[in-house]
């Protein structure tokens, strides 16, 4: 009469969370540059995801309720991507800063002048400063990779110039050399 009396015929199941799932997602150091949105299929499923700018590589990122069912209305499982970037074959990522050479002719070291590098977001004029020695590295601010969820915040670009010393050479070059070499 004063309390509630539960039916023989229904019993209290556990309720078990889903399985978490673990993927990789391999991307360019371009891809990881901007922010995308990107479809992998995972058990069978579709998931759109949106890829912010600056994702590093090995960094993880958790989407809650993507993994497996859970059991007898449990919640589902979550779904863990580890991101892995691949190298880049002209720079190299430090944190939010990145590194790269840049080949400059002995005239151009010797005289000054420009160079054009392409960046990840585009072409840019470098002045080469006159008597630039080989191995000088010149720091470009906020030309580097963007800060992860930082709108607008970028690393550095540090540019280290190599200076290619010239071959076949005529003899009157030899000649305005070794002139150049007694002053």
């Amino acid at each position: 009469m004063f309390g509630r009396s539960q039916s023989s015929g229904s019993r209290n199941q556990a309720r078990f969370r889903g399985q978490d799932y673990n993927a990789e997602l391999h991307l360019t150091l371009n891809d990881a540059h901007t922010t995308h949105k990107q479809t992998l299929t995972v058990n069978g499923k579709n998931i759109r995801i949106t890829i912010p700018a600056g994702v590093e590589d090995g960094q993880v990122i958790k989407l809650t309720g993507h993994g497996g069912e859970g059991i007898n209305g449990g919640p589902n499982g979550d779904l863990y991507i580890t991101f892995v970037i691949a190298p880049h074959p002209v720079f190299k990522r430090a944190g939010n800063d990145l590194h790269t050479t840049v080949d400059i002719d002995l005239y151009t070291a010797v005289l000054g002048g420009e160079v054009m590098l392409e960046t990840l977001s585009g072409k840019i004029k470098l002045k080469v400063n006159a008597e630039t020695q080989n191995g000088t590295k010149i720091r470009l601010k906020g030309k580097g990779f963007p800060v992860y969820k930082s709108e607008g915040q970028f690393g550095d670009l540090y540019v280290t110039y190599a200076v290619k010393i010239p071959t076949n050479l005529t003899e009157r070059q030899k000649e305005l050399f070794k002139e150049l070499s007694k002053s």
